[in-house]
């Protein structure tokens, strides 16, 4: 009897993390990428920490708990130099955090111009950010999200994928066949996590997304950029938080593997500013 009744036990705990995940997948377009039709079906190569041969396009969301929803989304663009995405640590664990206070998570699994050459950052990588962006707005009524406080997070190479948005107008085309494109692509506000300097201008417009910048002084490759957006936003008057820590070098992700404590708390602090900046204000008291 106590064999069948572990056996019996063995049989469901497969099925656990699945339910834990709670977590869906759409791909950005239905019939796979346009031009790269072909690739859809070519499958992703996903191990340990990364996921890489990325060719259809696609996110993966988490939605926080209805009665814990405040109405903000963010899309996160993980790192991974666009050879891989650090899907693990920049992506799974950002959006678990952004579950907890209420903020809708979007993982955005772009294409890698790096790993394969057929794309470019300027254009296929720009292509699926700006569709994310507009397939969240699309499902703003079924996933209870405020359009007007959707945000785009990126991590290293991530961040350069949210360069290539969030300073253009992001108009969509009235005239579109698909309904998703005649949505507006600019994020509202933007977080930058040590990002690369591709695509970081020297002056922004006023009409510039609010950001939160955050890196590591010792961080050769990727501390740099946000002292220039910094000071582009100074010059813009338009609001902007940014943290420079002495230690932390490269890629501490979400800190909770540091042994500094300054890493270990940096979340706290995005909170904070999401919190002063109105991100999130539940939904029943947006203007």
């Amino acid at each position: 009897m106590k064999l069948k009744y572990l056996l019996a036990i063995l049989l469901l705990i497969p099925f656990f993390p699945v339910m834990a995940q709670d977590s869906m997948v759409l791909h950005l377009w239905s019939n796979g990428a346009p031009g790269y039709e072909k690739l859809k079906d070519e499958p992703e190569i996903a191990k340990d920490y990364y996921v890489k041969n990325i060719h259809n396009p696609s996110i993966v969301v988490y939605l926080p708990p209805k009665e814990k929803a405040t109405g903000a989304a963010v899309i996160i663009c993980p790192g991974g130099g666009f050879n891989l995405l650090v899907y693990n640590s920049e992506g799974v664990a950002p959006a678990r955090f952004l579950n907890s206070i209420g903020v809708a998570a979007i993982i955005l699994k772009y294409r890698l111009f790096r790993e394969d050459t057929i794309y470019s950052l300027e254009k296929e990588v720009r292509q699926d950010a700006y569709r994310a962006i507009r397939t969240v707005r699309s499902h703003a009524a079924a996933w209870n999200i405020d359009t007007n406080r959707v945000g785009m997070w990126g991590f290293s190479a991530g961040g350069e994928v949210v360069s290539q948005v969030a300073y253009a107008p992001g108009y969509g085309d009235p005239k579109a066949k698909d309904p998703v494109d005649r949505l507006n692509g600019k994020p509202d506000f933007q977080i930058l996590v040590y990002p690369g300097p591709l695509g970081i201008p020297t002056t922004v417009s006023a009409d510039a997304p609010k950001a939160f910048l955050i890196a590591a002084n010792d961080d050769a490759c990727c501390s740099a950029p946000i002292v220039t957006l910094l000071e582009a936003y100074r010059q813009a008057k338009v609001p902007v938080e940014t943290h420079i820590f002495a230690n932390g070098n490269h890629a501490f992700n979400m800190g909770y593997r540091s042994d500094l404590q300054s890493i270990k708390a940096w979340p706290q602090l995005l909170t904070n500013w999401m919190t002063d900046s109105n991100i999130l204000i539940p939904k029943s008291g947006a203007k």
